[in-house]
């Protein structure tokens, strides 16, 4: 059976509808089918979080962010309104995990899942209220772990100094040779574990030197990323107002009247095919088709002794003189006329 041209074109949109909709689902950090499971957390602050960033557990990706909003009638906790998905099949947050915002890296932030390993409270359920956490920044991680170690190379300075002194207090010069020559030794010792301790401090310098330098980087790149902020922010304000203004389209009225029209054809069709109606019996029935042959070959031999023999259809009379054939009045032969004029050669 041959497949009209308004049947392939409704099947193409109906093809076409179903892969906008998934794609709409991709573009706002869905599956690309949907269906993912959505949960809320709460947080004092952003971190620096933005929408489609994405959600780990030991290290794998699970999920993405799909909103963060700020909440302006939470307490002090819960500032900042965080929605995410969960996209992994049968992936479950136990009761008494942890939700942080954090870095998985220099460079990706996201948020950070610390499953429970005993849930005996339960799983959430997608639309629970999760109170969340942020991680400590780099800076101050890289601050917390250095500062004690120069903390302790400065008390230890600070402490053979005080060795140092003491020594010269009791330093005799009235003793015997031998305390001279134990002093002298001690002195000895004591000017390598100076340089001992110099040595220490240089390498507390140059680290600190370089620590400087790290944050300086850093500091630079948290500036680039703040004078490129309002471009982003216009970027994901324009693709997130695209997405709304397709998600509210009325896509399943538009499948509906498509399902409907194909069905219509459908049962045209099958009307035609069994017989049923004009169409069906002009194709089915030829009888139907012979009789109309008929009919349009006597048409044309009534038509062709019309004008081989006009007398006989109508009358003529000229001064008074009869003509054999059939008697037409003025209006009837004005038809008659009409008629044959109206025939195609």
């Amino acid at each position: 059976m041959k497949i009209s041209k308004e049947i392939k074109a409704a099947i193409i949109a109906i093809v076409s509808i179903g892969l906008l909709v998934c794609g709409v689902n991709f573009l706002k950090g869905n599956s690309f089918f949907g269906g993912d499971d959505k949960y809320v957390a709460y947080f004092p602050n952003s971190g620096g979080l933005t929408p489609a960033t994405s959600v780990y557990v030991n290290g794998v990706i699970i999920g993405k962010v799909i909103a963060v909003d700020y909440n302006a009638n939470g307490d002090s906790l819960s500032k900042v309104r965080v929605e995410f998905n969960i996209q992994e099949s049968g992936f479950r947050i136990p009761r008494g995990s942890k939700v942080e915002i954090g870095s998985y890296d220099f460079f990706n932030k996201g948020i950070l899942l610390t499953l429970n390993p005993i849930p005996d409270k339960g799983y959430y359920k997608p639309g629970d209220r999760i109170q969340g956490t942020v991680e400590q920044a780099i800076q101050d991680k890289v601050l917390a772990s250095v500062n004690p170690t120069i903390a302790k190379v400065e008390n230890l300075i600070s402490n053979v100094d005080k060795t140092i002194e003491s020594i010269s207090a009791f330093w005799d010069t009235t003793a015997n040779s031998e305390i001279k020559n134990s002093m002298v030794e001690v002195r000895q010792a004591i000017k390598s574990f100076g340089h001992v301790a110099e040595e220490v401090e240089g390498l507390v310098v140059s680290e600190k030197a370089k620590m400087s330098k790290i944050f300086s980087n850093l500091e630079s790149i948290s500036s680039n990323l703040k004078a490129s902020n309002d471009k982003i922010t216009a970027i994901i304000g324009n693709a997130k107002k695209i997405t709304d203004d397709l998600t509210t389209a009325d896509y399943k009225s538009v499948i509906q009247d498509a399902q409907s029209t194909v069905r219509k054809l459908n049962e045209m069709l099958s009307e035609i095919n069994s017989g049923n109606g004009t169409i069906g019996k002009l194709l089915k029935d030829d009888k139907m088709y012979n009789e109309l042959v008929n009919t349009n070959k006597e048409l044309q031999e009534l038509v062709n002794d019309i004008e081989l023999h006009p007398e006989r259809y109508i009358h003529i009379s000229v001064l008074g003189a009869k003509s054999k054939g059939l008697t037409l009045t003025g209006r009837e032969e004005k038809k008659l006329r009409k008629w044959l004029d109206s025939i195609p050669d």
